[in-house]
C-alpha cells in the first residue's frame, strides 16, 4: 500500500535554494515521488511511498526551520500516484500574486470538519468555493459560490467586481487542503472584510472524517496526481485525466468525439494546433509501448 501525503507550512525560509538538493536525496533515497515547492514563505506538495519512505522525508521537513509541528493529510493508494520526483523553488508556494499577503499574521477563524455543516447552513453565510473552476465542477458543497476562475491569482479580481453581493454576511471559504484558503482569507481581511473562516484541513480532511450520509459534499475532489479525485473516506474517485490539458474527466466526457487518449478532450480540442495533438499522440504512443513492457513512462507523472 502507497501512503499519499498532503503538506503545506508558512515559515520563513531565508534561503529557499539551499533546502532543495537535501530535501531531494531524502525523498530519492527512499523512494518518495511527487511534488515538493518551496519559497520564502514555507513548503507545499504531495508526496506519496512507502510508510517507512514518507516517514523519512517528514521527519526531515520537521526538522527544518518553523516546520516541527507540520500538519499533513494522509490517504492511501494501491500504486504510486506520482511518476517522478519534483523539488521545486517559487516565489510563492501557491500563487495568489498579491503584495503584502502574509498567513503568517492572521488568517480567517479555523471551523473543524465536524463543525462545518451548521456552519455553512447558516442563512447569514456566504460559502464561497476558492479552488479553479475545472476543480469545481467536478464536486463541492451545496450552495456553495463558484467564482469560475482559472487560477487562483485570478480570485482578487473576481471578488473587486463581486464583493457588492456579500454585503452583510459572514464568508466561509474552502479549498483542497487549506493552503488556498490560507492566502484567500489572510487578503480579504487585508481588504476590510471581518468575518471570515474556513475549512481546516480543506475538503480532504472533510471527506476523511465525516460520514456520507451527514456530507454536505456533493461529487467528488479533484487532486494533483493521477488519482484524479477522490471521495468520501477518500476512496479513488471516477475522474480519469486528458492528458493535453490536464482537467479532470468523465466516462460522459470520454464519450465525446473529441475525446482522444492522451489526445485531447471536448474542453480543450480548439485550444491546442494539429502540430500539438502529434506531439501528444507520439507521447501516449510512448506510454502505450512502456505499459506492454511494464514500465513506467515518467512524461505523464
Amino acid at each position: 500500500m502507497i501512503v499519499v501525503a498532503a503538506l503545506y507550512r508558512f515559515t520563513p525560509f531565508p534561503d529557499p535554494a539551499a533546502l532543495k538538493a537535501p530535501l531531494a536525496e531524502i525523498a530519492c533515497a527512499n523512494g518518495v515521488r511527487g511534488t515538493l515547492l518551496l519559497a520564502r514563505e514555507g513548503i507545499n506538495g504531495t508526496i506519496a511511498g512507502t510508510r517507512k519512505g514518507i516517514d523519512a522525508v517528514l521527519d526531515h521537513i520537521r526538522a527544518l526551520p518553523g516546520c516541527a509541528d507540520l500538519d499533513w493529510k494522509e490517504s492511501e493508494a494501491d500504486t504510486n500516484p506520482f511518476g517522478r520526483l519534483k523539488v521545486r523553488l517559487k516565489k510563492e508556494i501557491v500563487t495568489l500574486g498579491q503584495e503584502d499577503v502574509d498567513p503568517r499574521r492572521k488568517v480567517g477563524a479555523y471551523v473543524p470538519p465536524s463543525d462545518w455543516n451548521n456552519l455553512i447552513s447558516r442563512p447569514d453565510v456566504a460559502v464561497i468555493d476558492t479552488r479553479n473552476g475545472y476543480e469545481v465542477a467536478i464536486g463541492t458543497f451545496e450552495g456553495a459560490v463558484d467564482p469560475e476562475t482559472e487560477t487562483f491569482r485570478d480570485f482578487p479580481a473576481w471578488w473587486a467586481a463581486n464583493r457588492h453581493r456579500f454585503e452583510g454576511k459572514k464568508i466561509a471559504m474552502f479549498c483542497t487542503g487549506g493552503i488556498r484558503c490560507e492566502k484567500a482569507t489572510n487578503w480579504l481581511i487585508g481588504q476590510g472584510v471581518e468575518d471570515v473562516f474556513h475549512l481546516k484541513g480543506g475538503i480532504l480532511k472533510y471527506l476523511e472524517e465525516v460520514p456520507e450520509e451527514q456530507s454536505l459534499w456533493r461529487g467528488e475532489c479533484f487532486v494533483f496526481d493521477q488519482r484524479v479525485s477522490v471521495g468520501h473516506g477518500l476512496s479513488p474517485g471516477a475522474h480519469d485525466l486528458c492528458h493535453a490539458c490536464r482537467h479532470p474527466i468523465s466516462e460522459t466526457d470520454k464519450a465525446h468525439p473529441d475525446f482522444e487518449l492522451g489526445v485531447s478532450c471536448a474542453r480543450c480540442i480548439g485550444t491546442y494546433s494539429e502540430a500539438d495533438r502529434a506531439r501528444f499522440r507520439e507521447r501516449q504512443r510512448q506510454v502505450e509501448l512502456a505499459a506492454a513492457r511494464g514500465s513506467e513512462h515518467f512524461g505523464t507523472g
